[in-house]
């Protein structure tokens, strides 16, 4: 048998790809699991069976539909992890409403941005996370709330907007609370649920979820029943989970990460969704494995990290952990390492892909070596191509780094209502461009070593950050690193380290550059260090780099260098 040696490869072609919508997956697993649990939220005293799940979307789909909300209309939704959460994404899918997730995270104008883009004519949202105050930031939006009826909504900055559904007890001028939906479930709205189940086809667009783009305005990836229904299933399948299995969802609901590869992998394989929280908090995480014997946990790097550093880590007890999966981020090796060691996690993997492709292109498998489980994102996932090329569009040899890109069914049908944007992403033989540099090696694992903007150029040498912070959490006193470029007069860019130190502990920049003598090359060698407390990151934990560059330069008191 010949090596290949194009960084190109495809995925198995088995088991088939399923064909059916989100509704027909729950309406299957609610029949074959009716009262196994399905959803089991502590902090809510939730504990649905699988046809306690089913009756109660339902419910609230004929209700949306009591409201005169039509197939293709889309609902917005602006809330952390809860039950209502979970229901809402169910009932827009049975009855062909269009989800579209709204980050915790956003504030008044990109709240308006993303409710304007895709014309939402429904918004359901919590009360409040943390310190945002979530009906202050609609009503600054909005303030014609004040004085309408539910439905009846004119809002100049929101002019599509008609309803809006908010969670929790207490009573809002304008707006209906969500217990009040499913009350609206008619006899008739339910025959009319009933007729459109049949009509829903899997390459319908169900979900649009905003990319949390670093420069421009946020777009809207649309993703279809097909899309993410087989993601969920073949991530699902890449684990093993079964009817037996209890997965610990501490991952945002609003990212692929929760709703995909959390949720639809438990509906396709009849397993239990566990949420510890609303939103992370590593004691929940902890406390939630152990008690409700959870064999499966999720997680961003910065989320497993946490956990293991938790004062109460040493005292749990997470014997029935048995698998799990590590995304959403660059995986630093040694933390993989420690989660399979010190977590019970023998068969944890680690999954790479974006938004825009449902989310999972590759993933490593719980029988893959060891060493290639935690160091790598692993091989392609069935049904897919996946290829690296260079600047050119050209597939680069084996081992060779080049840009990402991903073919097949998980693909998205684009950004909605930006033609331009989609074209930029998706060339015309349907390969979307990631942006992520990547090599491939000659069994298709695959190693992610960076993005095509966080590339440093220092002096003419192309640095990966990604090799370097690999590297430094080997460091005994390193809890977190990120790398960044910063400006350098002489040679353009240098690299710049921004270390979080394991708490009780001292560290300098000596030590780590000492660290660094005679093992890294020594143009790899950060030009800076410093000290940090917290990394700026996103909501789902993705550490964001465009920041962190911004901070040191302006920290260091660096200027660009002119360059031609």
């Amino acid at each position: 048998m010949n090596t290949p040696t194009e960084s190109l490869a495809r995925g198995p072609t088995q088991p088939p790809l399923r064909e059916d919508t989100i509704g027909a997956a729950l309406d299957a697993t609610a029949r074959e699991h009716a009262n196994r649990e399905a959803l089991v939220i502590p902090s809510e005293g939730v504990r649905w069976t699988w046809a306690e799940l089913r009756e109660r979307a339902d419910e609230l789909a004929a209700g949306l539909l009591a409201m005169g909300l039509q197939p293709g209309d889309r609902v917005g939704i602006w809330a952390p992890n809860c039950s209502a959460w979970t229901l809402t994404q169910f009932a827009t899918a049975r009855a062909g409403l269009i989800l579209v997730n709204i980050n915790p995270a956003y504030r008044a104008s990109e709240l308006a941005y993303a409710l304007h883009k895709v014309a939402c004519c429904a918004l359901v949202l919590a009360p409040a996370l943390k310190t945002s105050d979530y009906l202050a930031i609609l009503r600054g939006v909005a303030p014609e709330l004040d004085h309408c009826e539910p439905g009846q909504l004119q809002a100049v900055a929101l002019p599509e907007l008609r309803w809006v559904v908010r969670l929790g007890e207490e009573r809002t001028p304008g707006m209906l609370n969500f217990a009040d939906v499913s009350a609206r479930a008619t006899p008739a709205a339910r025959e009319r649920l009933a007729a459109i189940g049949p009509r829903l086809k899997a390459r319908d667009p169900i979900n649009i979820q905003f990319t949390s783009g670093t420069t421009g305005h946020p777009k809207g990836a649309t993703l279809t029943h097909r899309n993410i229904l087989n993601n969920g299933f073949f991530v699902g399948e890449a684990i093993r989970l079964t009817p037996a299995d209890r997965l610990c969802i501490p991952v945002p609901l609003y990212h692929c990460f929760g709703m995909v590869m959390g949720n639809l992998a438990c509906v396709t394989h009849g397993s239990t969704m566990v949420y510890p929280s609303e939103a992370f908090d590593s004691a929940a995480v902890l406390r939630t494995v152990q008690a409700e014997r959870c064999t499966a946990l999720y997680g961003v790097p910065t989320m497993f990290i946490a956990a293991l550093d938790h004062p109460d880590f040493a005292s749990t007890d997470l014997r029935t952990l048995r698998t799990g999966i590590m995304a959403g981020s660059p995986c630093p090796i040694e933390v993989m390492k420690r989660v399979q060691s010190q977590m019970n996690m023998g068969e944890v993997t680690i999954a790479y892909g974006m938004t825009e492709t449902s989310p999972v292109s590759t993933q490593s498998a719980v029988d893959d070596p060891l060493e290639r489980r935690v160091s790598t994102v692993g091989r392609v996932q069935p049904h897919l191509e996946i290829k690296i090329v260079d600047a050119d569009g050209r597939t680069v040899p084996r081992g060779t780094v080049g840009e990402f890109c991903t073919r097949g069914y998980s693909v998205m049908q684009g950004y909605w209502g930006d033609a331009e944007k989609t074209a930029e992403a998706i060339d015309a033989e349907g390969w979307m461009h990631t942006g992520d540099l990547a090599t491939m090696d000659d069994e298709g694992f695959v190693n992610i070593v960076g993005r095509l903007k966080d590339m440093v150029i220092r002096g003419g040498e192309n640095v990966y950050p990604r090799e370097v912070e690999e590297f430094y959490y080997r460091h005994p006193k390193v809890q977190d690193v990120q790398v960044v470029g910063v400006p350098d007069a002489k040679y353009g860019e240098v690299l710049c380290a921004c270390i979080v130190v394991k708490p009780g502990l001292r560290c300098t920049a000596d030590e780590l550059r000492a660290f660094a003598q005679g093992q890294i090359a020594h143009y790899k060698v950060p030009a800076y260090f410093e000290f940090v407390e917290a990394l700026p990151m996103t909501i789902t934990g993705k550490i964001q780099k465009f920041v962190l560059r911004e901070q040191m330069t302006k920290k260091l008191g660096l200027k660009a260098a002119l360059t031609a």
